[in-house]
């Protein structure tokens, strides 16, 4: 009798440590195959584990745009955790982890050009040149708003997917996309005639941030410990250089000219003095990472 006694034990361990695990929901993403989630979802899991946390994450089960999964995890309803760019807007209304997750690239921006004008942007210099064309962007997105704020002419679009519809219809003659999105973006429209356009970086401070609900302090407080852990034994970097290597190399960002922006609404909390948790061209060795192929 002694056996099944023993295998009850275990069993009570094992219902018991599943129901200590916490379930924590982030938003489904916007589109089938949409990959801009597996770097946030990887770190967060990263994060977790050197906190010594047993959270488990689970997608929302409806697919939400960026401007409704914002608005649930503020309303503190269905969704726990995000990840945006941040904004003053943003920071007032959310509670953010101010760690950048992906070291500013969000804010190194490659435009996507259809293929039959694909050297539509190779004489601009400027800023002032840049004025000339008409970018396509997220109607709520930050980026937007910054563009804007820096004159340039923007059509803002309700959905993701329609973007790039409308970017072949020529509705508009650009559509900036930052360096961590952008090669699995123009691999997917490919056959839709799209291509990264080989001569600009856009760039402008900003930081990609994992947020919370405001009264959501401990499981803010369970990222933070996490990522500042990850950070401080290397496991972060080491994780963004695999990821991205890749993609950074294969931009040839020192031969594209540099059109610097300014940003608006870059709060003043933003910790642009701790430098090892920003990106820096040549702290990635080259990669031979499939993600970067």
């Amino acid at each position: 009798m002694v056996l099944p006694v023993v295998l009850a034990s275990l069993c009570l361990i094992g219902a018991s440590a599943l129901a200590q695990a916490e379930v924590i929901v982030y938003p489904r993403p916007e589109a089938v195959g949409d990959a801009r989630a597996d770097y946030p979802l990887t770190l967060l899991r990263l994060a977790f584990a050197k906190a010594g946390a047993k959270h488990q994450l689970r997608a929302s089960e409806e697919w939400m745009q960026q401007g409704r999964a914002l608005n649930e995890l503020g309303r503190g309803s269905t969704v726990r955790v995000a990840w945006s760019m941040t904004s003053i807007e943003r920071e007032a209304a959310l509670r953010p982890i101010r760690i950048p997750i992906n070291k500013g690239l969000i804010g190194w921006r490659l435009p996507l050009v259809r293929a039959d004008r694909a050297d539509l942007l190779a004489g601009v210099r400027t800023v002032q040149d840049l004025r000339h064309f008409i970018a396509g962007q997220g109607h709520d997105w930050p980026d937007t708003e910054i563009l804007r704020g820096n004159g340039l002419k923007v059509v803002g679009v309700p959905q993701y997917e329609n973007l790039f519809r409308m970017l072949v219809l020529k509705r508009f003659d650009y559509f900036p996309r930052s360096l961590i999105e952008i090669r699995a973006e123009a691999e997917r429209h490919r056959a839709d005639g799209i291509v990264i356009d080989q001569h600009l970086v856009i760039r402008y401070p900003t930081a990609f941030y994992f947020f919370v609900n405001r009264r959501d302090t401990a499981l803010a407080a369970t990222i933070e410990r996490g990522l500042e852990r990850a950070i401080a034994d290397g496991s972060f970097d080491r994780l963004f250089c695999r990821h991205y290597a890749g993609f950074i190399e294969q931009a040839r960002l020192e031969q594209r000219t540099v059109i610097e922006l300014n940003n608006p609404i870059l709060p003043p909390q933003t910790p642009l003095a701790r430098k090892e948790l920003w990106f820096k061209p040549g702290q990635c060795p080259a990669a031979s990472s499939p993600r970067g192929k």
